[in-house]
């Protein structure tokens, strides 16, 4: 899954999560039960899972592109400044 996949199966799990929720609030209300208001969200939270986890190929429309191993040996990795300028604070007493 590349990283535009991550955000949609995020975006997507929010969204559902709502909406079921919202649709498991309103069906518990208007029949009057608790229990199948637990079932229609776990049911959401079912096809939610199903629907988000998977690698699906909707989720890998933007492949990153990889550096050959040659390639990569070409260009060094950039090395980290290292500083070792400590500023104390004097004692006072």
């Amino acid at each position: 899954m590349d990283w535009q996949g991550q955000k949609l199966a995020e975006q997507l799990m929010q969204i559902l999560l709502v909406v079921f929720a919202v649709a498991a609030f309103i069906t518990g209300y208007v029949v009057g039960s608790f229990q199948l208001m637990l079932f229609v969200y776990a049911g959401g939270v079912v096809l939610t899972t199903l629907i988000t986890i998977p690698n699906w190929p909707f989720f890998n429309k933007h492949p990153l592109k990889w550096l050959d191993p040659s390639e990569a040996e070409k260009h060094p990795k950039p090395q980290v400044a290292v500083t070792s300028v400590s500023k104390k604070k004097p004692n006072k007493k």
